[in-house]
């Protein structure tokens, strides 16, 4: 079972983790030293400490979501959304100006597969007829750029770009296809659609008990101080086909469920 943790899980047999947002540039600027100052910070959006990690560009937590000093030193704004015991949506910031299309680019650099798969990631988003739309496009500059990256440590498949600032969504998330490997349209749209939900300000479903998806032993990602809403509809048991759940089995396709379509509509 992989992690989508530094980046993204996506593993069934292997133990994989993934790192949480970093860039794709092989040659990294050195990370910021964890200081009490950034402990305190970390802690005070809500998360917990015990996985944190220097990387260029920020901070990353619950493997797969990169804090960049800009959200560390902005002002708190949660929400939590619970769908059950063990199904906890998270969102810090949100992205505003609704209604909106968020723009997405894919590299060149990936394989077919992945142009189809984001293509399939988009079109979910889009049939759950929010008011924040997706559009792929080939040239200028998106919203989300779908990053590659051949190499971002060991086991890493990917990462998000972290979550919403000022209003807009995290800057696209990269994979690493050599570690994902041949993987199925839907599957690596799976992980996709995952990355785009940090990315417009998604906590993982299992963020109180990542061994719900990713087995071991039960580890709170981080508990909040902000209280918790409770969606009208959604079951009180847990939901194991979440698609922001922290681990994902390999070629597993995770389409929204009912109760992830509650999520997103509650947010946008």
């Amino acid at each position: 079972m992989f992690k989508f943790s530094s980046l993204l899980a996506i593993g069934a047999g292997a133990a994989l983790a993934l790192s949480g947002c970093q860039k794709t540039e092989d040659t990294a600027a050195k990370p910021s030293a964890i200081t009490p100052e950034v402990t305190a910070q970390v802690k005070a959006l809500g998360f917990g400490t015990g996985d944190l990690k220097a990387v260029e560009g920020g901070y990353v937590v619950e493997g797969d979501i990169l804090l960049t000093p800009e959200l560390l030193a902005g002002s708190t704004d949660y929400r939590m959304l619970r769908v059950g015991a063990d199904e906890q949506y998270r969102t810090t910031n949100l992205v505003t100006r609704l209604p909106r299309t968020l723009t997405v680019s894919i590299s060149s650099q990936f394989p077919t597969t992945y142009v189809s798969a984001i293509d399939e990631a988009i079109r979910r988003y889009n049939a759950a007829n929010l008011q924040l739309k997706f559009q792929r496009i080939t040239s200028g500059t998106a919203d989300l750029p779908v990053k590659y990256s051949a190499n971002l440590g060991a086991g890493v498949l990917g990462q998000s770009g972290g979550f919403p600032t000022n209003g807009n969504p995290a800057p696209g998330f990269t994979l690493v296809p050599n570690v994902i490997g041949n993987q199925t349209v839907n599957a690596i749209a799976t992980i996709m659609a995952h990355e785009m939900g940090h990315c417009i300000g998604f906590r993982h479903t299992d963020y109180m008990n990542r061994a719900y998806s990713c087995g071991g032993s039960a580890s709170n990602e981080g508990a909040s101080n902000v209280g918790a809403i409770l969606i009208p509809g959604t079951p009180s048991a847990a939901d194991p086909n979440s698609w922001m759940l922290a681990c994902v089995g390999t070629n597993v396709n995770r389409p929204f469920n009912s109760n992830d379509l509650t999520a997103l509509n509650y947010l946008y």
